[in-house]
């Protein structure tokens, strides 16, 4: 039997990201696949809990994780869920008392304020996905606490979104364990305003007590796949994904295949995949194809010119609504909740998983082809440049709109 292996670190230690070996990977395809996996996972807790969602709907899927969470609680689990303000303005009713009254801590990051459209403030939002339970098995991925065929703004869909995560147990579960125990304490200080001496006293011995004690993660090696956990943060990580996927596109020599549901890339990015198709490798790109959102939709279709004119092949998924934040480069790949638009990559905190591993690549590969095969519509250059002169109107709008989102929140100008 296999020792297990045991790391422990304090809350302070660096998150930059580290590729190590060990990792046992399952790829996880739509809801379907992730919430039993999910619920298991939950199930067998007897520790410590901790979730981050952006939604959490209360539909068939979100009242089954709701339960498993409440569930745990009762057994004297340590359970925490954390809950994007703007994607989640408010738990349902039903869900919020269950929890609460089976003792899951909820805190709330950014609760939802109104503002402008492109206040800073208002986008920097905690938009990954994750799960860690017992400190040894980690979720890491795009889909939310919400039902396959739901979709809060269209209603019930014919088809299960396209979306992925991936169930890991080895090294990188300590990364994921550290941000998610940090995140957590910086909402608990933040969240809670304190208005009697006493209670400031007993909150910051807990929280002194939190800061000092160690985080125990459990990363026996259980396979040998390579992995490197990636945040992105407002802080020391701002580009750190973006910087993942330059390097991997720039390394590719056969083939990058991205599937990611809002696309609109910086220079630095086309001008990558239009450097990789220049020196042979196949470039393509599985995008939304339904209108999902009017200005990312539009926006993205503005750049088609410049990337099919260059070699990169545009398909876009017209089965149902696309999720997907996932790419193959040759034998590495990434699953994770960051899209390839300014939002996530100059503004919210995301976290993709990077992998180094022949096997797991050619799974994901399978899985988009086969997502190609039975929803994808290509876009030869003819046909794009064919299509109604209000529909470029539309495509310019939203580009500019874009644009002048990322200079107003005052990111990056070189965006």
């Amino acid at each position: 039997m296999k020792r297990r292996k045991l790391d422990a670190r304090a809350w302070y230690e660096s998150l930059a990201p580290r590729e190590q070996g060990g990792h046992e990977l399952q790829l996880l395809e739509c809801g379907e696949a992730f919430f039993p996996a999910l619920v298991e996972a939950l199930e067998a807790a007897r520790d410590a809990v901790f979730v981050e969602t952006y939604i959490f709907e209360d539909d068939r899927s979100g009242r089954l994780v709701a339960a498993a969470l409440a569930d745990a609680a009762r057994r004297g689990v340590r359970v925490h869920l954390v809950i994007d303000g703007f994607g989640t303005p408010a738990l349902a009713d039903a869900i919020a008392r269950m929890l609460r009254e089976a003792g899951v801590q909820i805190e709330v990051f950014r609760s939802n304020r109104r503002g402008l459209l492109f206040d800073r403030s208002r986008l920097r939002r905690m938009h990954r996905k994750l799960a860690v339970i017992d400190g040894q098995i980690a979720f890491v991925g795009g889909i939310n606490i919400l039902d396959d065929l739901n979709d809060p703004n269209h209603g019930q869909l014919d088809e299960p979104r396209l979306d992925f995560s991936v169930r890991v147990r080895g090294p990188v579960v300590a990364s994921a364990h550290l941000a998610m125990q940090r995140l957590w304490w910086e909402l608990s200080l933040v969240n809670r305003p304190i208005r009697r001496l006493r209670e400031a006293r007993e909150r910051w011995r807990q929280l002194v007590a939190q800061l000092l004690a160690d985080l125990v993660s459990d990363v026996t090696a259980l396979g040998s796949a390579r992995a490197a956990l990636v945040f992105r943060d407002n802080l020391r990580f701002r580009r750190a994904i973006e910087r993942e996927y330059l390097r991997a596109i720039g390394q590719a020599r056969r083939e990058v295949l991205i599937a990611n549901s809002y696309f609109v890339p910086g220079r630095r990015f086309r001008r990558a995949l239009l450097a990789a198709a220049a020196r042979g490798v196949r470039v393509r790109l599985l995008l939304q194809g339904r209108i999902e959102y009017w200005l990312p939709h539009y926006a993205a279709q503005a750049m088609y010119d410049e990337l099919l004119q260059g070699g990169v092949q545009i398909v876009e998924y017209r089965r149902s609504f696309l999720h997907a934040k996932v790419a193959v480069f040759d034998d590495r790949a990434t699953v994770g909740s960051s899209n390839i638009d300014p939002f996530s990559l100059l503004l919210a905190r995301e976290a993709n998983l990077f992998v180094n591993d022949a096997q797991f690549a050619n799974r994901l590969r399978e899985r988009l082809e086969l997502a190609i095969e039975r929803g994808g519509v290509e876009l030869p250059l003819r046909y794009h440049r064919r299509r109604p002169w209000l529909v470029r109107l539309f495509n310019n709008l939203a580009y500019l709109l874009m644009r002048l989102g990322v200079a107003i929140s005052g990111v990056s100008a070189r965006y």
